[in-house]
């Protein structure tokens, strides 16, 4: 009984054994598949930390900004792009937004043209992370361009050959001017082509070009200027001599102190302030149906870019010096010109002053800049014949225009303003005394 029991109990063994591995192999097959597709999915994870891309979005401008047209991207697709590296510029009614990019890698997707309509949030590309390309193989390009510029060397002995062959040819081409002469006579009387050409100098074509936004902006503020303020214009003439004598005798004085070139603007700006204490009215705005009046006085100085007209804010110049207001002035026509100004730049200002004797102007009206109540118009510098101690003298002189919100100022109040603005111009060591 015991031997046929374990003669039973060995094939019993063996064949319970072969059905356990049977069953058992698909399950660490299994388990192996399972394995190999988590490390798959882990090593394509990493890949994806390593190099996952990152969503440019529209930057937020202003209170008052919330759009803007894309005027160009600086990269392209497929290019690299370093960190704070200026990605796209966004030109909006008042200023230019530069857009940096907030990492570094590869440009993997750019989601609009220029000259498009962006508003703040959109995406505006997709950059994917990752590390600068290397540089050996921008090294290794000139060392096989070396031997391109040997063999043009070597190509260019056997050219100095030919020329020997070509003035053989050129001895048998000297029998054959005799005829051309004979043809020549011929072409004289063929003018004809001429009127055609003249006629083609009269052109008739035409270019349209999109204004830019900034433009589109100046237009709409002035025109809205016109149909809001009940604008009038005082003139007067200003005697040019004293400030014209002073600015010559200490401008070079000044440039080797202070590094800070004299002009009229500083004086301008410092005449008006004073003025300002006078008549307050002209530093005040309306607000509803309420009257500002201000103790401080923020100047806007108008800078002419190629864009159009700007304004920024010369603060607090009531309590600047002159050559604080002229190197004050100088930063920010330059900031103007490179189109670097900010909001806060522009922000501002209660009274506008307008330059357009700089380009010639002689004679002209300024428009209100909106919500300011007056802008001084200043104009070129010309010699006319002038009554002094009653002789006629030559002067330099100048004419200056006052346009002003006639809501809130009088006449009587804007002529006194310009008035006492030529007076201290005229003499300027009044300022000191003021």
């Amino acid at each position: 009984m015991i031997r046929s029991s374990v003669k039973v109990a060995k094939p019993l063994a063996s064949t319970y054994s072969k059905r356990s591995l049977s069953f058992a192999a698909p399950q660490f097959g299994g388990l192996f598949q399972h394995k190999n597709s988590l490390l798959l999915q882990y090593q394509r994870s990493a890949a994806s930390s390593r190099y996952e891309s990152t969503v440019v979005k529209v930057p937020p401008m202003a209170e008052s900004i919330t759009e803007g047209s894309l005027k160009e991207f600086s990269k392209q697709v497929g290019e690299f792009i370093q960190q704070d590296e200026l990605l796209a510029t966004i030109e909006t009614d008042k200023i230019d937004v530069e857009v940096n990019a907030p990492t570094s890698g590869k440009v993997s997707k750019l989601n609009f043209q220029p000259d498009d309509t962006v508003t703040v949030g959109d995406a505006l590309a997709e950059i994917e992370a990752g590390e600068a390309p290397q540089e050996s193989s921008k090294e290794e390009k000139p060392k096989d361009e070396k031997p391109k510029e040997e063999k043009p060397a070597a190509t260019k002995e056997p050219e100095s050959k030919p020329p020997k062959q070509e003035s053989k040819q050129e001895e048998p081409k000297k029998s054959s001017p005799a005829p051309a002469p004979a043809s020549q006579p011929k072409k004289e009387p063929t003018p004809a082509p001429e009127p055609a050409k003249s006629s083609a100098n009269f052109s008739r074509s035409e270019q349209r070009v999109k204004m830019n936004r900034m433009r589109l902006r100046i237009a709409e503020r002035l025109k809205e200027s016109q149909n809001t303020a009940a604008s009038l214009t005082t003139f007067n003439e200003c005697d040019m001599s004293a400030l014209m004598d002073m600015r010559k005798l200490y401008k070079d004085e000044i440039i080797k102190k202070t590094g800070i070139k004299f002009g009229f603007m500083g004086l301008f700006a410092k005449a008006c302030t004073l003025a300002a204490k006078e008549i307050p009215s002209v530093n005040a705005a309306i607000e509803g149906d309420q009257i500002v009046y201000r103790d401080y006085t923020d100047i806007s100085v108008a800078v002419a870019t190629p864009k159009g007209l700007v304004t920024p804010v010369v603060r607090n110049a009531e309590s600047l010096s002159v050559l604080d207001v002229e190197a004050e002035i100088s930063r920010l026509g330059k900031k103007a010109r490179d189109g670097k100004l900010t909001l806060e730049d522009m922000a501002g200002g209660t009274f506008t002053i307008s330059n357009g004797g700089v380009f010639g102007s002689l004679y002209g009206t300024p428009i209100i800049n909106l919500p300011q109540t007056a802008v001084l118009g200043l104009h070129g510098v010309k010699e006319r014949p002038v009554t002094v101690n009653g002789q006629i003298v030559s002067r330099p002189m100048m004419y200056l225009a006052l346009t002003y919100d006639h809501r809130i100022l009088d006449g009587r109040e804007a002529v006194t303003f310009l008035k006492t603005v030529k007076e201290l111009i005229e003499d300027p060591r009044k300022m000191m005394l003021s």
